[in-house]
């Protein structure tokens, strides 16, 4: 078996992350379920422009593109290794590295042009989740919905692993996003019964996932019994809610307000 490096890849190495969890991400049926609930909260019209902030390698954009072929895609994400490959992903958007925790970096084209942002499993991994809203939200319009996901339920070793600095409540959700400005429509706790108990299969893992994973990045896919156990959750992740308290995938919607607070 091979053994999980004595530490993650740089929990904050973007680069070193995309190169080693791509494959694993693309494969996760939590990943594919968390996109439809995005794509079903989504009220943009024909022709609006949608920013990624946090595009990872594209898979979202990937399935945006298939599912709403009439948006305008664009991403933003710190990774360069990340942009590579969602470009060769979805070649009809446009991916561009940058920096949101950082005042000074902007892309001057896409500033107060979004009808949309999606924020999906970006806050968790920051420090200051606040500063990175405040910096994407210079490419919203007013009025603009903004969608954002994170993960709520205890922390397993492997989010730790990868760079997970807190889950969230739906209060500290509310917050977080009322602390920017945002005016919260919805705050919902996804996924209940069958994300929880998938999360808690994670949890019973614990470093066994993430040998396993370095294994798959390694070698390719080595373990036919974990490979029948996602695609189980996968059907059974079709009967979870969409809404609710008890999950634990929480979606919020919200709106750039017209006028500054």
């Amino acid at each position: 078996m091979t053994s999980a490096p004595e530490r993650s890849p740089g929990a904050d190495d973007w680069d070193s992350h995309w190169s080693v969890y791509n494959d694993s991400a693309e494969q996760n049926p939590a990943q594919a379920w968390r996109r439809t609930l995005v794509f079903r909260a989504m009220n943009a019209l024909p022709g609006a422009r949608l920013i990624d902030v946090g595009s990872g390698q594209g898979d979202f954009a990937r399935d945006l593109a298939t599912e709403r072929p009439d948006l305008d895609i664009h991403g933003l994400e710190l990774s360069a290794t990340g942009v590579a490959h969602a470009s060769r992903k979805v070649p009809s958007a446009s991916f561009h590295q940058i920096d949101l925790l950082a005042a000074c970096e902007t892309i001057g084209e896409l500033e107060s042009s979004g009808d949309v942002l999606v924020c999906t499993e970006v806050l968790e991994h920051l420090d200051d989740p606040a500063t990175l809203l405040r910096h994407a939200l210079r490419y919203a319009k007013p009025g603009a919905q903004v969608i954002v996901t994170v993960p709520a339920g205890p922390r397993t070793a492997f989010d730790r692993y990868i760079g997970h600095r807190r889950h969230f409540t739906r209060a500290s959700l509310r917050e977080l996003l009322g602390s920017v400005g945002l005016q919260v429509d919805s705050c919902d706790g996804a996924g209940f019964p069958f994300f929880n108990l998938y999360r808690l299969v994670v949890l019973a893992r614990g470093k066994r996932l993430i040998q396993d994973v370095a294994a798959q990045a390694a070698y390719g896919p080595t373990n036919r019994s974990a490979g029948a156990a996602l695609r189980v959750f996968e059907k059974l992740f079709t009967v979870n809610r969409s809404s609710g308290r008890f999950g634990w995938q929480l979606i919020a919607t919200a709106r750039v307000v017209e006028e500054p607070r």
